[in-house]
């Protein structure tokens, strides 16, 4: 079931709160128990099949992890420990492999190859790349030593989750169950009222905001997938709206999932912190799927970077050294672990050419981040003045760099992205509303002289002032982070920010009060009266 139902906040979430608190009258291990009941409830309701598909997965890897923890044991056994280790990587690479580009990869053989496969319906279980990663984590860090004992139920619970079980945060063993084990199942009024705080925010970003904007935006998408042409203003618009729209969706799923954890007395980990506010497109990573960068880095891009860094040293050849740093050695132990580690990025998001050109776009776009940072400060008379020119700049390139990738991202068909993108660069034409140009009077002429095109104005205008007020929203106001900072809305999250990509605006920091109560009663009845639209949360689908 999707949060943003009805049967969620009126049916499943009020009786979980309520066995969840009644069985811990008794114990915090009944308590414990019944949420992972819950869970899998949740998980079921959609189709039972993900349960009977993703239960053995999560057995194997239980025994995967068991064996490993014994194995560790022995100093003797490591070798053995990594045979595991690997068997664990390869079974849910392939797990995951089956279940979400098995059809991509038969249509590209028969693209690449003239091959015959036919492409059979294969259910997708919701949520299996976080689930997938999820576990290649818990068995990486049981092979390591981070994790040293686990029992059963402890494990279903890191998995199963329900608030970050379908769309994340993928979350670390070590930073989960410590707060299960001693949690406090009794109803705690400052978690509540923190946690109502930040599922209603949720609730009113992703049913107000999100679902608005996709209205607008979507028609255009598939204009373009049929073949239709876009006028340089309506790409722009629909490349940024969209933008927008996934920004509001993330944005709102993750506060949602921070405040049910909260209900539990639970602290998630931050998964989401104004990326559009970044000056950079590293910055950018570090605010954007937080928990996603944070295994990739750790997971795969350094392992992979200090694996070529021991084998080019080998050899005696130069590393990674600041400004010192060859052209080669950039090239091998940066540009291509950072390619690399994208490029899997945007496999992991979607089976798709699309997604594998949008995450190498970013692949490209962090390698000429890093090339710029050991090239263009000595540019610059001072550091102050460098900073000045590229904290507007920056944001401003930022915000490009990362639109134009987002029609990859959006477009169903690489057909439906070329067309938008033409449309970007001007080649479809310019056109504005026939409105527009009764108002401009002479300059309207001069304008359709030069080749500016009439067109029906359509959702024109309502696409513009949404496109411009979602975009004040999140490059302007603070996030639920910044003003709830006092409470620890995330896990580590215990002041407010007081970097350079804190919101311009101030907004007064949440406090048990009257007026924040009114405000948020008003926010929630907001979001509850648009629940009746078609929604659903774009990273459901990954």
């Amino acid at each position: 079931m999707l949060f943003n139902s009805y049967t969620f906040i009126l049916v499943f979430l009020p009786v979980t709160l309520a066995g969840f608190f009644v069985f811990g009258r008794a114990s915090r291990s009944w308590a414990l128990g019944w949420l992972i009941v819950a869970s899998i409830f949740f998980y079921a309701w959609w189709n039972p099949l993900n349960v009977a598909i993703m239960g053995p997965s999560i057995l194997i890897n239980f025994v995967l992890a068991r064996t490993l923890l014994h194995l560790g044991q022995d100093e003797s056994k490591q070798s053995v420990a990594k045979l595991v280790l690997l068997l664990g990587l390869v079974f849910n690479v392939m797990f995951l492999g089956y279940f979400k580009y098995i059809n991509f990869i038969r249509g590209a053989a028969n693209d690449v190859f003239g091959a015959q496969f036919t492409l059979t319906a294969v259910i997708l279980p919701l949520g299996i790349s976080f689930i997938t990663f999820q576990k290649i984590a818990f068995l990486i860090d049981v092979h390591s030593g981070r994790v040293q004992s686990f029992r059963f139920r402890d494990y279903l619970l890191f998995v199963l989750f329900f608030p970050q079980l379908i769309a994340g945060p993928i979350v670390h063993y070590r930073e989960m169950m410590p707060q299960f084990h001693k949690v406090n199942p009794r109803l705690v009024k400052e978690d509540v009222a923190v946690g109502l705080t930040l599922f209603f925010f949720g609730l009113f970003k992703k049913v107000f905001f999100a679902d608005s904007i996709a209205a607008l935006v979507s028609p255009i998408y598939q204009d373009a997938a049929a073949g239709g042409h876009v006028s340089f203003f309506m790409a722009w618009m629909a490349a940024l709206g969209f933008t927008l729209q996934i920004y509001f969706d993330f944005s709102g799923y993750s506060d949602m999932a921070l405040g049910l954890g909260r209900f539990f007395n639970i602290r998630l980990p931050a998964n989401f912190n104004s990326p559009l506010r970044a000056s950079n497109i590293i910055d950018f990573w570090q605010r954007w799927h937080v928990t996603l960068t944070r295994f990739l880095t750790a997971y795969m891009y350094n392992p992979l970077s200090l694996w070529l860094t021991r084998r080019r040293l080998s050899k005696g050849h130069a590393g990674l050294g600041g400004r010192s740093t060859t052209f080669g050695a950039f090239v091998y132990l940066l540009m291509f672990p950072t390619l690399l580690t994208m490029l899997v990025s945007g496999i992991w998001h979607g089976a798709g050419y699309n997604f594998m050109i949008w995450g190498l776009l970013h692949g490209i776009y962090l390698a000429v981040n890093h090339a710029w940072r050991l090239v263009g400060p000595p540019l610059w008379p001072s550091r102050e003045s460098y900073e000045r020119f590229m904290a507007p700049a920056g944001l401003v390139l930022t915000l490009l760099a990362v639109t134009v990738s987002m029609v990859f991202f959006r477009a169903t068909t690489m057909e439906g992205a070329t067309h938008i993108l033409s449309g970007m660069i001007g080649l479809d034409g310019v056109a504005l509303p026939e409105r527009l140009f009764d108002h401009l009077g002479t300059v309207g002429v001069w304008l359709q002289s030069i080749g500016v095109s009439a067109l029906s104005e359509g959702h024109f205008f309502k696409l513009a002032m949404w496109t411009a007020g979602l975009l004040f929203v999140a490059l302007a106001l603070p996030n639920t982070l910044e003003i709830l900072a006092h409470y620890e809305p995330a896990l580590g999250v215990k002041v407010r920010p007081a970097s350079s990509g804190a919101a311009p605006i101030k907004v007064p920091e949440w406090v048990p009060s009257v007026v924040w109560a009114t405000a948020v009663a008003v926010i929630a009845m907001l979001g509850v009266a648009n629940l009746a639209g078609p929604s659903e949360f774009l990273y459901w689908q990954f």
